[in-house]
């Protein structure tokens, strides 16, 4: 069974020594300043991790999340654990990588609100911690301060954000690793065709999949948005209702689920998408098992990473 597994999935890489290099090192450093950082929103209410809680899987367990303004937005958070392993980012799959991603949501007008690159690196500027790990981040840079640079420092550390599991463990040859519901959980998940989309390391996240396949998902999950996915990017008709495969690695705790938080439940989330892409109606049974398969994806990241900067701890004041 291990060796079919295998060639479906794959086990989570190790997290490289950045230490070793203190270069990385440093802009790992810096990339976890600014993630926890509240001054990467306009008037300083939120951070990275507002929406990203490191002590909560990587997200806010909100169907949508409030912004620097208390607004909210249409699209669920998704959690940064493990997102440095996907192929794209956000739910329409409009970032190459966690690098691109970073800067995006610090000038969305809904969520960080910073009007512009030079607001921000002006701020950044005058701020004599950044200008210090700034420059020892990126050494050989003139202009070390950037927003190019910026983007790549939140990506080094979201980078260490990695979660080996239990199930890594089984595709790495130990068999115990698994109870026998949770490999009755995997095969039912393997035989449904669920694979056919949540695959890899990530168990999904690489690629693009049209929600609803077999039925219109919003007369399953009573969606109340109209939300047409990567149609909203590329303005084509044929890719309505396109979006990223949720990777399900910790999906235990990333309730609630889909691109618009519109369900809590796991188990629901499981019979919806049955129906949805598949045809299948699966028995509560099958539900229970995939459930508790779905189980043994949860990890953790290094303690560390949670851990808010002491510079930061001692309170950040409200920017004008």
């Amino acid at each position: 069974m291990i060796a079919m597994v295998k060639s479906v999935f794959k086990a989570i890489p190790d997290v490289p020594d950045y230490k070793k290099d203190p270069v990385l090192a440093a802009k790992v450093e810096l990339g976890k300043m600014l993630f926890y950082d509240n001054r990467l929103s306009k008037k300083g209410n939120v951070s990275c991790n507002s929406c990203h809680n490191l002590n909560t899987f990587g997200n806010d367990n909100l169907p949508n999340s409030p912004g620097d303004d208390g607004k909210h937005g249409t699209r669920n958070s998704p959690t940064v654990f493990n997102a440095a392993l996907q192929n794209m980012q956000f739910w329409d799959g409009r970032a190459k990588d966690v690098e691109q991603q970073a800067g995006m949501p610090i000038m969305n007008p809904i969520e960080m609100g910073i009007p512009h690159k030079g607001f921000l690196i002006d701020r950044l500027s005058g701020i004599k911690m950044y200008s210090d790990m700034f420059k020892a981040a990126f050494p050989t840079e003139k202009q070390a301060i950037s927003y190019e640079n910026l983007g790549k420092a939140i990506g080094a550390f979201e980078r260490t954000l990695l979660t080996p599991s239990r199930f890594d463990k089984f595709m790495q040859g130990d068999k115990t690793a698994l109870t026998e519901r949770e490999k009755a959980g995997l095969t039912s998940f393997m035989n449904s065709g669920c694979t056919s989309c949540h695959n890899g390391v990530g168990i999904g996240g690489g690629s693009l999949q049209k929600f609803g396949v077999v039925t219109d998902y919003r007369t399953l999950t009573h969606s109340k948005t109209k939300d047409e996915g990567r149609k909203a990017v590329t303005k084509k008709e044929t890719d309505k209702d396109l979006f990223k495969v949720a990777a399900l690695r910790n999906v235990q705790g990333t309730y609630p689920y889909f691109h618009d938080g519109s369900i809590a439940n796991l188990d629901s989330a499981i019979t919806i998408m049955g129906k949805a892409q598949l045809n299948k109606n699966l028995t509560k049974e099958e539900v229970s098992n995939i459930n508790a398969f779905l189980k043994s994806l949860t990890g953790d990241i290094n303690a560390e990473a949670k851990a808010i900067p002491a510079t930061l701890q001692q309170g950040q004041k409200k920017t004008k």
